[in-house]
């Protein structure tokens, strides 16, 4: 009876062991299949937003290459959304809501799209390497530039005292000299800075800058009518005019050309050369292919002319055939309401 049960007792202990090594081995089976599906999951997911990025990479260099900014804006936005600091992503983002910007005709749009370049722009230069941060300052410079232009004038006959205000100038140049201190030059590098020293009314570097740019660049009809506004800027009306006559002989823009005659009309008007100016005027007044608010804005100078000759009934005339030409030509009213 003893023996019977101590061989029970052995074969409970023997089962007992061997369940356990069953749930043992069951467990280990199980923790390892957790730990691959983990390890492979992981790997999956690390792979996958690896070759996510490197494929949208070289499609951000595809489609920059192609111009179409908008899907540079697309993709980098999409994998920034992943990799908040993915700096090519950055970069190129910055990049493409610049372009994205000077085709924007909405006021309100183009401001959001700069300020979308500015931000993505600086953050981009922090993280850049050295070889990039030139092209990066750059577009900044640019960028920045173009935060001042906000509308295009057209009031040709302007008052020598019009107000303009330049807010980022200063950031522009910044960036700009920046650019050119890293080694970066490019063909419009000067241009740009002439305008925004010529923003902040830094005469003399905005002529030296114009001037190198022409230099480099030869003839150019913008480029010439801005050395010639800062000529004139600086008290040097007879500079300006060769630079004018230059500009209007050259250029295909209508708009452009009318701008030269404006000036060169002004010009001569501070000259006291009056009856230069007349034919400036009355040359423009005369074609019939100009704008009517444009040729109001020649009679209105004509009006002028004949003020400053003491011909009031002359001055008059002219104001009103402004008026019959733009019924809100605003100075005309004006001078009308003053001699009535």
């Amino acid at each position: 009876m003893g023996d019977f049960m101590k061989r029970g007792r052995n074969v409970n202990t023997k089962s007992s062991k061997r369940i356990r090594r069953i749930l043992l081995a069951v467990l280990f089976v199980a923790l390892t299949v957790f730990l691959c599906i983990a390890v492979w999951k992981f790997s999956h997911k690390y792979f996958l937003n690896k070759f996510y990025s490197e494929e949208r990479v070289s499609n951000l260099y595809d489609a920059w290459d192609a111009r179409n900014y908008k899907e540079v804006y697309d993709i980098s936005a999409r994998i920034l959304e992943k990799n908040f600091l993915h700096n090519a992503a950055r970069t190129f983002h910055g990049y493409s809501a610049f372009r994205l910007a000077v085709s924007e005709t909405d006021n309100a749009e183009y401001q959001n799209l700069l300020d979308e370049a500015i931000i993505n722009l600086r953050i981009a230069l922090q993280y850049a390497k050295e070889e990039s941060k030139p092209q990066i300052e750059y577009m900044l410079g640019l960028s920045y530039f173009y935060k001042d232009v906000t509308s295009v004038h057209t009031d040709f006959y302007k008052d020598k005292d019009t107000e303009s205000q330049h807010y980022y100038s200063d950031l522009a140049i910044k960036y700009l000299l920046a650019c050119q201190n890293d080694g970066f030059e490019a063909k419009d590098t000067f241009e740009y800075l002439g305008l925004s020293y010529a923003g902040l009314e830094e005469t003399q570097k905005s002529i030296d800058a114009f001037s190198h740019a022409l230099a480099s660049r030869g003839d150019s009809d913008t480029l010439l009518l801005a050395i010639a506004e800062q000529y004139c800027n600086n008290n040097q009306g007879g500079t300006a005019k060769q630079y004018l006559q230059r500009a209007a002989d050259i250029t295909k823009d209508v708009d452009l050309r009318l701008r030269c005659k404006f000036l060169l009309a002004q010009i001569f008007m501070e000259e006291k050369e009056y009856d230069e100016a007349k034919k400036v005027f009355e040359e423009i007044s005369e074609d019939k292919s100009i704008p009517g608010s444009v040729r109001a804005d020649a009679h209105y100078g004509l009006g002028v002319i004949c003020e400053k000759k003491k011909d009031m009934v002359g001055a008059r005339f002219e104001w009103r055939r402004a008026l019959n030409l733009d019924g809100n030509h605003k100075k005309s009213r004006l001078k009308i309401a003053e001699y009535s």
